[in-house]
């Protein structure tokens, strides 16, 4: 359910001017554009994180470069002088 309370179908089916519902609400058809194309919900969440993916990749790389190639010095503490 959006804001409006509003099912985004009914908003989708009030964009046509033969539709029912966009002759209850003359300003229905006036609001689809909230809902479609690039605010749509799926485009709305994609963009909160906009560096997300990126940073992912660039940790993953770091942890496997880290894991692979770096000398890992595990005796810490075990007391062999």
């Amino acid at each position: 359910m959006n804001p409006t309370g509003f099912d985004i179908k009914e908003f989708k089916a009030a964009a046509s001017p033969n539709s029912v519902y966009a002759k209850r609400d003359p300003w229905a058809r006036y609001e689809t554009w909230r809902y479609t194309g690039p605010f749509s919900r799926f485009n709305r969440f994609k963009r909160i994180f906009p560096g997300l993916g990126i940073a992912t990749v660039a940790f993953a790389g770091y942890c496997t470069y880290e894991h692979f190639f770096l000398k890992h010095d595990d005796h810490h503490g075990e007391g062999h002088h």
